[in-house]
C-alpha cells in the first residue's frame, strides 16, 4: 500500500512541475522571472518544474499569484 500511495505522490508533483512549465511558458516568463518574484533560487523552480521538489500548499499557493493565475490550475 505504501508503495503505491508513494508513486500516486510522485506523479502528482511531476504532473504539477509539468503544468507549471506549460503556463510558465505560455506566458512567455522564465524560471528566473518566477524565482525573482517568489525571492527563491531559479534552481528552486527548475525543481519544481522536474518534479524533484514536492511543493506545499502554501507553495502553490505562491507560485500561482507570481503567475498570476489560480492555484487551482497548477494542481
Amino acid at each position: 500500500m505504501q508503495e503505491w500511495i508513494n508513486s500516486f505522490m510522485k506523479n502528482e508533483v511531476i504532473k504539477f512541475g509539468q503544468k507549471l512549465r506549460g503556463i510558465r511558458l505560455k506566458k512567455k516568463m522564465s524560471q528566473g522571472d518566477i524565482a525573482r518574484i517568489l525571492n527563491v533560487h531559479r534552481s528552486y523552480i527548475s525543481g519544481l518544474e522536474r518534479g524533484v521538489r514536492n511543493p506545499s500548499l502554501l507553495t502553490i499557493q505562491k507560485v500561482a499569484k507570481a503567475l498570476n493565475i489560480n492555484a487551482k490550475d497548477l494542481i
